[in-house]
């Protein structure tokens, strides 16, 4: 059977795709070649020819999700530049927290993030620096930047560790306040 020319890029794409979801879902180290193939109908031989491993997959797939992670938290001409208030409004959502598969990489991965190779690492260092740039140019409050970036992802994560949605609700709703007080103090002293 003869494949188009597009053919390896669609399906490179789809496994992307597919990974990007799954990996947020059930975490990096527990979804194996197998599930990930057979998320799109393939078996795990054909894996190695779009990937020469499933760290080569694990920094695409963190590589992308830092890009979709900073597009949740920068203003998008689209939306008429949306407040950081909107956005983090959004971010601690319970549509967020229940979905993480539709979500930010960083709550999604938690703890795993930490025991990573140093190479992926540094993408979710350059996506976090970003991240705290445009939070930073919003804010004028570099610490305040860092704070918002981390009580943001912590809030998401402790949210999906509990078992109530009343907890679930009450955990983002008392973040939410917070970081609305922040932004409200630091609207004040522009």
């Amino acid at each position: 059977m003869r494949y188009s020319k597009s053919h390896k890029e669609d399906t490179r794409r789809k496994l992307l795709d597919s990974s990007r979801a799954l990996v947020k879902k059930g975490g990096f180290d527990s979804t194996g070649v197998e599930a990930l193939m057979s998320a799109i109908g393939l078996t795990p031989g054909a894996f190695y020819s779009h990937f020469p491993s499933k760290q080569a997959l694990l920094e695409e797939v963190i590589r992308e999700e830092m890009q979709y992670s900073l597009s949740m938290l920068k203003p998008q001409p689209a939306d008429g530049g949306s407040t950081l208030n909107q956005r983090t409004k959004a971010y601690l959502s319970v549509p967020h927290a229940e979905h993480p598969e539709a979500g930010c990489v960083l709550p999604a991965l938690g703890s795993e993030l930490a025991r990573i190779p140093v190479e992926v690492k540094s993408i979710i260092e350059d996506g976090l620096k970003d991240m705290h740039s445009v939070w930073n140019d919003e804010l004028k409050d570099e610490n305040a930047a860092w704070a918002v970036i981390a009580q943001c992802v912590g809030a998401v994560i402790l949210a999906r560790s509990v078992k109530s949605d009343a907890t679930r609700r009450e955990i983002l709703r008392a973040n939410r306040a917070q970081v609305d007080a922040l932004l409200r103090s630091r609207a004040r002293s522009d």
